[in-house]
């Protein structure tokens, strides 16, 4: 039993697209091209790394990063290199500076903008005037006996 359920945990790990003709025969090499790869986005999955991915521009993105390894980059070279090709959108986790300064900031922002909003709104309605609460005449209360009864 025991067993069985090592087994399931270990297929629940993420499986990793890199094939082999990918696997760089230098194992320093390949350990940076794979922490690297880890990092950058698949802009055909959008949220997966190009790592994890299938799609053939991951392929094509993990081809050129370990290209650019074996060619003497550095990690920072290498990747400065394909965010050049691909902009910022291709970091998972893109430095907040820039342009993504607002990006970094919406969430936050929005998150205070309706606090404040629900805040004066239920504040407005603990102070507003209780509903006149007058009885109907009795000319309207026949109208509304007669419109019931209908």
């Amino acid at each position: 039993m025991k067993a069985l359920l090592v087994a399931l945990m270990l297929m629940a790990t993420p499986a990793l697209a890199v094939l082999p003709d990918e696997i760089l025969s230098d194992p320093v090499l390949e350990e940076r091209a794979r922490d690297l790869s880890k990092g950058l986005r698949c802009l055909v999955c959008r949220n997966e790394s190009i790592d994890e991915s299938n799609a053939s521009l991951a392929r094509d993105l993990r081809i050129l990063l370990r290209e650019r390894l074996v060619a003497g980059d550095s990690d920072a070279e290498a990747v400065e290199f394909i965010v050049a090709r691909y902009g910022e959108y291709v970091l998972l986790n893109p430095p907040a500076s820039g342009s993504t300064w607002l990006l970094w900031g919406a969430g936050p922002l929005m998150l205070l903008l309706s606090a404040g909003l629900g805040y004066g709104y239920l504040r407005g309605r603990a102070t507003a005037p209780a509903p006149d609460q007058t009885p109907l005449s009795s000319d309207e209360q026949a109208r509304l006996d007669n419109i019931l009864k209908g």
